[in-house]
C-alpha cells in the first residue's frame, strides 16, 4: 500500500518515467503502453484523450495500482507505486453499483468493507447525494434509477472517503448529451471546491478542454503520449465558455494534431 503523506510530497504528485505495459497472449507479447513519461502535480486536473484501444484505461489502471507496470518507474507522492495508493478514489466507465443495495448503502460501500459507517459518514453520504441531485433517492435501488443518476451515485461513492487522488475512466461516455453536460459542470465545480489531484480519461476533446488544466494526447496503439497541451481558460467554467474563440482554438489545435497523425479527419 502506497501511503500519501505530506512528508513524501514532491513537485510531481504522480510521476511516470519510461513506463510500459505488455500483456502476454497466445501469439506472443502485446505492447499496450510504450515509454510513458507523465507528471501530474498535486491538485491538478489532467485529462487523457485518444482513440479507442490506445491504452488510456490501461494507463489509469497502472496509476491506480490495479495492474503492475512492465517497465519504467511509477511514483505516487515520491514513493514507488506497489499497489493501490492510500486515499484513492476511482470512477469506472460503468457505475458498478450493487443492485441489492440501496443507493445510500452503495455510496457507503467502501466504508462497509472495513466497519460499520458512523453517523458523520452517513451524513456526508447524504450531503453528497443531495449535491448531485439524488436527494430523495437514498433508499431506491440502482435498477430504479437512470444511467445518469447511477453514475452520479458512483461519483458520490468515490468522493465519500475524501480521496487525495481521484481517477475517472470515461465516466460520462454512455450518457446522453444533456446529462453529460450537466455532470461536466458539476465535476468542474467539485474540483474547484476540493482541488483533488484528478486524472480523467475521455474520448471527447471538448470535454477534455472544458474540464482540464492540461490535456494529454495519446496516439494509436501501442499507446504513447504524443503531446501535452496546457489549457489556460478562466475558472470557474460554465458551458458558455465553449462558445468562446479561445475554447474553439484549443479544440481545433488538438483535433488538428490528431488529424496530422491520421487519427481523425478534418
Amino acid at each position: 500500500m502506497t501511503v500519501l503523506s505530506p512528508a513524501n510530497v514532491t513537485d510531481a504528485f504522480v510521476s511516470l518515467r519510461g513506463v510500459g505495459k505488455t500483456y502476454a497472449s497466445p501469439r506472443g507479447p502485446v505492447a499496450a503502453l510504450v515509454d510513458i513519461d507523465l507528471d501530474i502535480k498535486r491538485q491538478e486536473f489532467v485529462s487523457v484523450v485518444g482513440p479507442s484501444g490506445c491504452g488510456k484505461s490501461t494507463l489509469l489502471k497502472l496509476v491506480a495500482g490495479l495492474e503492475s507496470i512492465s517497465c519504467g518507474r511509477a511514483l505516487i507522492a515520491g514513493q514507488p507505486l506497489d499497489g493501490p495508493p492510500d486515499r484513492l478514489g476511482v470512477v469506472f466507465q460503468r457505475d458498478v453499483l450493487l443492485d441489492w443495495r440501496s443507493i445510500l448503502d452503495n455510496v457507503l460501500l467502501s466504508i462497509d468493507f472495513r466497519r460499520t459507517p458512523n453517523k458523520q459518514e452517513r451524513g456526508r453520504a447524504r450531503d453528497l447525494l443531495q449535491r448531485f441531485g439524488l436527494s430523495g433517492f437514498e433508499h431506491r435501488y440502482p435498477w430504479e434509477l437512470s444511467g445518469g443518476m447511477r453514475q452520479r451515485a458512483s461519483i458520490c461513492r468515490a468522493l465519500l472517503a475524501d480521496p487525495e487522488l481521484l481517477l475517472m475512466d470515461e465516466p460520462f461516455g454512455a450518457l446522453d448529451a444533456m446529462t453529460r453536460d450537466d455532470l461536466n459542470v458539476e465535476l468542474a465545480q467539485i474540483w474547484q471546491d476540493t482541488r483533488k489531484t484528478l486524472l480523467f480519461i475521455t474520448h471527447s476533446i471538448v470535454e477534455a478542454v472544458f474540464l482540464s488544466d492540461r490535456v494529454v494526447m495519446m496516439g494509436k496503439a501501442p499507446g504513447r503520449i504524443v503531446e501535452t497541451i496546457a489549457i489556460d481558460l478562466p475558472r470557474p467554467r460554465r458551458l458558455a465558455i465553449r462558445d468562446s474563440a479561445e475554447f474553439a482554438a484549443y479544440v481545433h489545435r488538438i483535433r488538428h494534431h490528431f488529424a496530422e497523425l491520421g487519427i481523425v479527419k478534418e
